[in-house]
């Protein structure tokens, strides 16, 4: 069954990766592109996708996250940092934070290709899913479908309507289109970045420096 998906998806994933940059280690750490967006633009949805999100939509404060779910650094932000961003900030609704898919190889394409083909409500939690078993897929060896099956089964997915998203040429050209929009013009060159207010947050994604960020985009001194 899993040879018949891997053929199934060979056309639209890996064909599509291939037109994709692909970040090697060391880009995780670079800053390249403006220092500020106008909020105006990157609060534009990214082209035929519903924004995924977490916090109120009239929150003081946006934070736009670009990530690939195959990506080590983002893995970590999920799972160490944004718990307690999210105890800090989001529940309280100070903050609103949108995730958005900038996917670094073909697995991290065909894990947003899965999000994506859930509705809003469900999308976070098969990433969150996603970035948790990230060392189980996205790193594995052999194949990473029979995993991702799995790992999409709890989120609802059947066997076939799991086939159906990662054959899904429309919206693979979508997710395509999107991170080369986002490398275009933003000059998203590594994951995680973080734009908050749309000022592209520099340093590492920890507490501390989410800390200082929101600080400055509320108007309040810092320290």
């Amino acid at each position: 069954m899993y040879d018949v998906i891997s053929r199934m998806t060979r056309m639209a994933v890996v064909a599509g990766a291939l037109s994709l940059a692909v970040f090697s280690p060391a880009l995780a750490q670079r800053q390249d592109g403006p220092a500020e967006i106008p909020v105006a633009d990157l609060m534009k949805p990214p082209g035929g996708l519903p924004e995924i999100s977490l916090g109120p939509a009239d929150a003081k404060v946006t934070i736009v996250e670009y990530a690939s779910l195959s990506c080590g650094h983002c893995a970590q932000f999920h799972k160490n940092v944004l718990p307690e961003l999210k105890s800090k900030y989001i529940d309280s609704g100070k903050i609103r934070l949108i995730l958005r898919d900038h996917p670094g190889n073909d697995r991290a394409v065909a894990g947003a290709m899965l999000v994506r083909c859930l509705p809003a409500d469900r999308a976070y939690p098969l990433m969150d899913a996603l970035f948790k078993t990230q060392e189980q897929w996205a790193f594995a060896k052999e194949s990473p479908l029979p995993k991702l099956l799995e790992i999409s089964k709890q989120a609802g997915f059947s066997e076939e309507s799991f086939n159906k998203c990662l054959t899904d040429d429309k919206l693979l050209k979508t997710i395509n289109g999107n991170f080369e929009h986002a490398l275009r013009d933003y000059g998203i060159r590594a994951t995680p970045t973080f734009f908050v207010n749309g000022k592209r947050m520099q340093g590492a994604p920890n507490m501390d420096s989410f800390d200082k960020a929101i600080a400055e985009a509320e108007g309040k001194p810092n320290g």
